[in-house]
């Protein structure tokens, strides 16, 4: 807005939108997901082939990564990132009714598992810089340390693992 430089502006719901985008409100949101759909570390967790799955399974490897693992925020973010790609593709390109999310950690590794009941494989797409979609792969390759799928006899897991330090 031309002439209102350095001044603040009004920023309407304010509150509702701080109170929405908090750390103690995700974590709590999470600790519901966690509550509503069951532990991703102790068994698969059933989720709707539905968009807004995807931030349910955000906020499950968000809770486990950070609250239940104690790992890294900076982990965190690139897990909670490669989960909703995952899970995007899951809910895009397989036609699936449900997806399982699991997720696991041994010392010096974590491993997420999204899987679904189409042994279609997903693709590697090369990247263009304006590339507004067809990401989700490229991000996994670039920030895991290694992922792939393993065809089943009813469908398919797609992995990632990324390396830990303990903190």
């Amino acid at each position: 807005m031309a002439g209102l430089e350095g001044i603040e502006q009004p920023r309407g719901h304010s509150r509702a939108s701080a109170a929405r985008w908090s750390p103690t409100v995700e974590d709590e949101q999470a600790l519901k997901a966690l509550e509503l759909f069951g532990n991703p570390t102790e068994r698969e967790v059933q989720l709707p082939s539905r968009p807004e799955s995807a931030a349910t399974a955000r906020r499950l490897a968000q809770v486990v990564v950070l609250r239940t693992w104690r790992l890294t925020p900076k982990l965190t973010e690139d897990t909670v990132l490669l989960v909703s790609e995952l899970v995007g593709n899951a809910v895009r390109h397989t036609g699936a009714r449900v997806f399982g999310l699991r997720m696991r950690c041994r010392p010096g590794w974590m491993r997420v598992e999204v899987r679904d009941p189409s042994r279609g494989l997903p693709c590697l797409m090369p990247v263009q810089e304006l590339d507004v979609s067809g990401r989700g792969l490229f991000l996994v390759d670039k920030l895991s340390d290694r992922w792939g799928v393993d065809l089943l006899p009813r469908g398919k897991t797609t992995w990632f693992e990324m390396r830990v330090n303990e903190r």
